[in-house]
């Protein structure tokens, strides 16, 4: 199993030399970027599958007031057994320099016990930003990624039937404002902070625009001077993101899942040599019943059943073994595979030989 957890980790393991990327695949320009939505809504027009409307009475509530907005009139105290409408969250991203009148995505996500949101149609649904605006309007069909059924008593499902997306399912009805190109300064961000790409960068930009155009200000921002005007920015912009800079070694890095037992290096990982021993703690409980039975049927007494418990504590490994040190990620790989630890050991060596200086990466736990 553990080799096909490293199996992965082979691609690229190989020495690759330094690589020309662009600036636009490095950065983002500070300020350009989404902004999340989020609006309460109702689904109709599912197959039974609905809210059960008294333990999630919000939705005969919310149900009841958008009929009155309609001039639909429920009588007071009238207990409405519903079982085609939901209630569900909607969330959206605002995407930058967006403009009134077009489409976006939209989530649909169910808030009650309703069973599936398959066939349903939200209706019209207010998103709202973070200063309580309403920024979108959101209706349309829901398109859910699973599938289930039931039948006397037993059901499957595949994927999730509780939450789906509507395509262009929002249409925005109020712009955000912003300041690009009243400016004079730009601020680019790195994806990744790297105080040596933050120079190199500044420097590819200033050998094509001019001395003194870029300067970095920390390991993550570049402070670019760029021309008035929103036209003048968009050229400039466009010139600069494509100007190619040759990124160098990146930092060591092994990153771990401890919910799932993945294990991912990069290519710069190396180790030192040292000596790792791991042994497995098993505790067994088998449990037997007994059965006794008195010795004559007019003896007057009864059949008991005895339980038998026995607990037995296990330890195997334990074997002190050598790990030879590693320049290159191949060398790693045949290294850990040698020690035939499962996943779950594996991370344990790992944090292990962070702590005693043989693994020359950073370790992030996930």
């Amino acid at each position: 199993m553990l080799n096909k957890i490293l199996l992965a980790l082979l691609i690229g393991a190989t020495n690759l030399p330094v690589m020309a990327e662009r600036i636009r695949d490095l950065v983002t320009v500070q300020g350009v970027r989404d902004n999340a939505l989020i609006g309460y809504g109702l689904v109709v027009g599912l197959d039974g599958s609905g809210d059960q409307t008294m333990q999630t009475p919000f939705t005969t509530q919310s149900l009841g007031n958008m009929l009155s907005q309609l001039g639909i009139t429920v009588p007071p105290g009238t207990n409405m057994q519903l079982k085609n409408v939901a209630a569900v969250m909607v969330t959206a991203k605002l995407p930058p320099f967006s403009r009134v009148g077009q489409n976006i995505d939209v989530v649909v996500s169910s808030m009650g016990n309703a069973k599936s949101l398959r066939g349903g149609t939200l209706l019209m649904t207010q998103l709202k930003g973070v200063d309580n605006q309403i920024y979108a309007l959101a209706q349309g069909n829901i398109l859910l990624g699973g599938a289930g059924a039931s039948a006397g008593g037993g059901s499957v499902q595949v994927n999730q039937l509780t939450g789906g997306r509507i395509s262009n399912g929002a249409i925005i009805e109020r712009e955000l404002p912003n300041t690009f190109g009243s400016g004079e300064v730009i601020n680019l961000q790195l994806n990744d902070e790297d105080f040596t790409l933050a120079q190199q960068i500044s420097d590819a930009i200033n050998r094509q625009r001019g001395c003194g155009i870029a300067s970095p200000l920390d390991a993550r921002t570049i402070q670019v001077r760029v021309p008035q005007g929103n036209s003048s920015q968009v050229r400039f912009l466009a010139e600069i993101q494509n100007i190619n800079v040759r990124v160098g070694a990146i930092d060591a890095k092994v990153v771990i899942n401890s919910r799932t037992g993945s294990v991912v290096m990069n290519r710069d990982v190396i180790l030192d040599a040292c000596a790792v021993a791991q042994g497995n703690l098993s505790v067994v409980v088998e449990q037997q019943n007994t059965v006794s039975q008195p010795d004559t049927p007019l003896s007057g007494g009864q059949t008991v059943v005895t339980p038998n418990t026995q607990i037995a504590v296990q330890q195997q490994g334990g074997v002190l073994q050598k790990v030879n040190a590693s320049a290159n990620l191949n060398s790693v790989i045949r290294a850990l595979n040698a020690l035939g630890a499962t996943p779950n050991d594996l991370m344990s060596i790992l944090q292990a030989m962070q702590s005693a200086g043989c693994l020359r990466a950073k370790l992030e736990i996930i």
